[in-house]
């Protein structure tokens, strides 16, 4: 049984006839920069969640290591070299066994050089000093002269 004449129905009608003649698509260019909003969006959120994950990780993985107790250690302990035959020169073949002195190497006798002989001229003394605390460097015009 319809009921053509329920005032409910023609108002829904009026309604809809209105708002289709006023409803209109909008221009491709505001579809395509609301797509384009749409893309970056999706994009920065993306970007945003890798960082996240990237950055949570490393922090999680940083708080499971060890912290750096020194230098590392090898797993087996050396063991020591063995003198090597091409080291030492092999003895005469008239001689005995080699005795203690004939295999030290013999000792240097001379004295290490003085520290002033290997310092320059002039480099031997402080730079003067202010009143106020403050070193001030002087230099001359003449160069340093060789010791005679």
């Amino acid at each position: 049984m319809p009921d053509s004449h329920d005032p409910l129905r023609s108002l829904f009608r009026e309604a809809a006839s209105a708002g289709q003649s006023a409803s209109t698509a909008p221009p491709v260019a505001v579809i395509e920069r609301r797509g384009e909003r749409h893309r970056r969006r999706r994009i920065v959120g993306i970007a945003a969640a890798c960082f996240l994950v990237l950055a949570g990780s490393g922090a999680a993985l940083s708080a499971f290591l060890p912290a750096d107790s020194g230098p590392t250690l090898p797993a087996t302990t050396p063991s020591p070299a063995a003198p090597s035959p091409t080291s030492a020169p092999p003895p005469p073949p008239n001689s005995t066994a080699p005795t203690l002195n004939s295999m030290t190497p013999p000792r240097n006798t001379t004295p290490p050089p003085p520290l002033h002989s290997m310092t320059p001229p002039g480099s031997t003394t402080a730079p003067p000093v202010n009143p106020t605390g403050t070193v001030t460097a002087t230099m001359s015009r003449t160069p340093p002269q060789p010791l005679r």
